[in-house]
């Protein structure tokens, strides 16, 4: 990657941008400056055109920062030359070229290092030593004397060190499985002396399992709340000493519940029932449906109140949070695009009858680019 690659990058944003703008308006004429419903109407456009897609978190990585310092994945480039009618990203520099900038037509593979000969080894050369030879009597002698000093002198010294070293094997035995029977005590308490326990979860009007996501907060005297995200469709498995438990229920579309039992008796399975919260799931029904789009915006106008709270909550580094209106929401949810396939209503709080506070997210299941 080169500057001049940069420079050339920042020409093709400026494209993009231009492009963009020849059949659509957004909320300012600086890409830069695009978010929330923008990015949705510029992410379908590039579907359209360049028949591909770019993620959230790519365009806040290569549009919200100017001059960028890395460039983005060759493909990438290539969808984005497409779009704004180029055939490649090569094309797109060929026809930008900068005053004696030199475009190469391939890169160089360079030559793979040459193999490096192995060393041969060196021989070891023992020298023989010069002394005169030894007869075979002598060296009869010299053998037999040390074995015979050697077994009058340690027989005695072996027998008592052999017993000495029985006794110290025994003891350091003996001390070992004590200790490791500590560390295991120390270390598996909890599941020794505590109990399991296993909450599943119906809809209270449909008498079904729910099929959402939950979460679990565990409650204690004294200390922070500790949570627990059960899967749609699965139970809630808990280990506890304890004699009392007290937890939060929370599902988007269902009304909380906190829930007391006394441990003494309990059973180890139990089935709890939750209230669907009916205008959670209606608003979520209309925000996901794509037929009858007029009826959709009336029924979402007689749902969420004029003075709504609308959250859009971003998944990435660079935008935390966005405030919408209702009627913008509306436009949103009612916008024939596929990205509406990943809207998840994370939160919503009811006065009157009517929606008074929406959070929620467009999930980005696109490859990180």
């Amino acid at each position: 990657m080169t500057d001049l690659d940069l420079l050339h990058f920042e020409q093709l944003k400026s494209e993009v941008q231009a492009t963009y703008l020849q059949e659509h308006t957004a909320s300012h004429d600086d890409i830069s400056k695009w978010k929330g419903i923008d990015i949705v109407y510029f992410q379908e456009d590039l579907r359209k055109r360049a028949k591909g897609s770019l993620s959230e978190k790519s365009f806040y990585t290569y549009f919200k920062n100017s001059p960028v310092t890395k460039l983005p994945r060759i493909d990438t480039l290539n969808l984005l030359s497409l779009y704004v009618g180029y055939d490649s990203w090569y094309d797109f520099k060929k026809n930008h070229l900068f005053a004696n900038e030199i475009l190469a037509e391939s890169e160089e593979v360079p030559d793979e290092p040459e193999s490096v000969p192995a060393e041969t080894e060196e021989e070891t050369v023992v020298a023989q030593p010069t002394n005169s030879p030894v007869t075979s009597e002598e060296s009869a002698v010299e053998e037999e004397l040390p074995a015979a000093n050697a077994a009058n002198g340690t027989t005695e010294n072996k027998t008592r060190t052999g017993l000495a070293a029985l006794m110290r094997k025994t003891i350091w035995f003996g001390v070992s499985i004590v200790l490791l029977a500590v560390i295991l005590v120390l270390t598996f308490q909890n599941q020794i002396f505590s109990r399991q326990y296993k909450y599943c979860f119906t809809d209270g009007d449909r008498g079904t399992a729910i099929n959402n996501p939950l979460e679990v907060k565990i409650l204690k005297d004294g200390e922070s709340p500790m949570l627990y995200r059960v899967e749609a469709g699965k139970c809630f498995v808990y280990n506890t000493k304890e004699k009392n438990i007290r937890m939060v229920i929370n599902s988007p579309f269902y009304k909380p519940d906190t829930i007391y039992r006394n441990l003494d008796n309990a059973p180890d399975t139990e089935t709890i029932e939750l209230k669907p919260d009916d205008y959670a799931i209606m608003l979520f029904y209309y925000s996901k449906s794509i037929k009858d789009l007029k009826k959709k915006r009336e029924q979402l106008d007689r749902l969420i109140n004029d003075n709504a709270l609308i959250y859009q909550v971003f998944d990435n580094e660079y935008y935390g949070v966005e405030t919408l209106s209702k009627q913008k929401y509306i436009s949103l949810v009612t916008l024939p695009s596929t990205s509406l396939e990943n809207l998840e209503v994370i939160e919503t709080q009811m006065s009157n009858g009517q929606i008074k506070m929406i959070k929620f997210r467009i999930k980005d299941h696109e490859q990180t680019q």
